[in-house]
């Protein structure tokens, strides 16, 4: 998981028929002092996030895919959630 603020939105008017009807967002991956980090990600959105908004993603694997509910998509990274607040304990 990494956590990410939304950048963009992306439309589509072509695409996979399992993708139909999902939003999809432009998320810029953070560092814990939410700086960039690396290069933005296409994600699918389960959650109803917004542009600026921080979330919690998740990238490849099954649980890209099971976020959008939908058995087999095409999903490389999905949001998971909207991140309220990030906590750092110092030592």
């Amino acid at each position: 998981m990494q956590i990410g603020r939304v950048i963009g939105t992306l439309v589509s008017t072509q695409k996979h028929r399992k993708l139909e009807g999902a939003k999809l967002l432009l998320v810029q991956p953070l560092t814990l002092e939410d700086t960039p980090r690396g290069a933005p990600v296409l994600t699918i959105d389960s959650v109803g996030a917004g542009v600026g908004e921080k979330v919690l993603i998740v990238l490849e694997g099954r649980a890209a895919g099971e976020a959008l509910r939908r058995k087999a998509a095409p999903v490389d990274a999905a949001i998971i959630g909207i991140v309220d607040a990030v906590e750092v304990a110092k030592d």
